[in-house]
């Protein structure tokens, strides 16, 4: 990293640390649909906060059952449903690109005393009054590690296991192109301060309801495959969770057996929201190659996220979608300008 931008961090976290320590009360909030990155980023910080003598509320959009493989998570205080008050409050937003992702509201902000926005998405819109934006970190975990020791907040074993959540889900267990030596060795630390290794693993890796496994045959049933293999789309609607007996979150991870198709290089899911409300699609786009840009390819339908991981939401057929996907991909791996 340049020393510009090894300054423009540190100026921005410096900022975020005075935000945080020169405010009292807080709505800490993440993503609709959230991973694991996004739900230990949220319980990390909101815990921290509240160790440091501050009012702190976790707040998740929307009424969307947590994945059940973070069930076994600390949501105490957990607050779900339409916004709260945020007037005279500072919110904080965690690893999410855009302010669309926290949901269709918009008052939560708008009411806000002041927004800090923590992320790791190299396209994040810097919605915030503070930005504290990484690109190059593994997770925004990661990222939070660095706040709580500019803020002297202790790694509690509740925090430091809440961490280690965010980075060894994002990282996929550190074995994704994004497992740096400072996530490495930010996970070692957090073990030392009381981070629960099998647990986590037992938790989140070997707590699959049998209904996630329905749905993981009804998604590779569904998958097809595009330009000689390189591309594999499938899609999940909602007679697919139905027939599974399986929620929406369920779908969560489904595509990484996609992704990991001999010879593919662009893997897609589509899939139906839960609700009638909003989007038809929402669609979720991962690539292992490094010539490959999915998240270039998601903005141009409103979405964003990562150079291997991305997302868009579209009011599509799914055929219409694929043929997009399909027709994106060829443009990059031919050297033309997005459509």
């Amino acid at each position: 990293m340049s020393s510009t931008k090894t300054n423009t961090t540190e100026a921005d976290l410096a900022a975020v640390a005075e935000a945080l320590r020169s405010h009292d009360r807080f709505i800490v909030t993440t993503h609709e649909n959230p991973d694991g990155d996004a739900l230990g980023s949220l319980i990390a910080m909101t815990f921290a906060l509240r160790e440091l003598g501050k009012e702190a509320t976790m707040y998740l959009f929307g009424e969307v059952p947590i994945p059940k493989e973070y069930e076994f998570m600390d949501f105490t205080g957990l607050v779900r449903g339409p916004n709260p008050d945020s007037s005279d409050l500072a919110v904080v937003a965690l690893d999410c690109a855009n302010e669309r992702r926290l949901g269709p509201e918009t008052a939560l902000l708008e009411k806000a005393k002041l927004v800090v926005d923590i992320d790791h998405h190299h396209d994040n819109t810097r919605f915030g009054k503070v930005n504290l934006i990484v690109g190059h970190a593994s997770s925004t975990g990661e990222i939070l590690a660095d706040v709580f020791k500019a803020i002297g907040a202790e790694l509690t074993p509740q925090i430091a296991e809440a961490l280690y959540i965010a980075v060894v889900t994002d990282t996929g267990r550190f074995q994704y192109a994004n497992t740096t030596a400072k996530a490495l060795r930010l996970a070692a630390e957090l073990v030392e301060a009381g981070a629960d290794v099998h647990r986590v693993f037992q938790g989140v890796y070997e707590n699959v309801a049998f209904a996630k496994l329905k749905l993981v045959a009804r998604a590779l049933e569904n998958a097809e495959v595009f330009e000689g293999g390189r591309v594999i789309v499938s899609h999940l609607e909602r007679e697919d969770f139905d027939a599974a007996g399986a929620e929406e979150p369920y779908s969560e991870g489904i595509i990484d057996y996609l992704r990991a198709v001999e010879g593919a290089e662009l893997a897609a899911l589509i899939r139906e929201p839960p609700t009638a409300n909003g989007p038809t699609h929402r669609i979720s786009l991962r690539t292992t190659e490094e010539d490959l840009d999915v998240s270039a390819i998601a903005r141009l339908s409103g979405g964003g996220g990562h150079r291997q991981a991305a997302g868009f939401s579209s009011e599509a057929s799914i055929e219409e979608i694929t043929e997009f996907i399909r027709r994106e991909f060829l443009a990059q791996v031919n050297g033309k300008e997005p459509s």
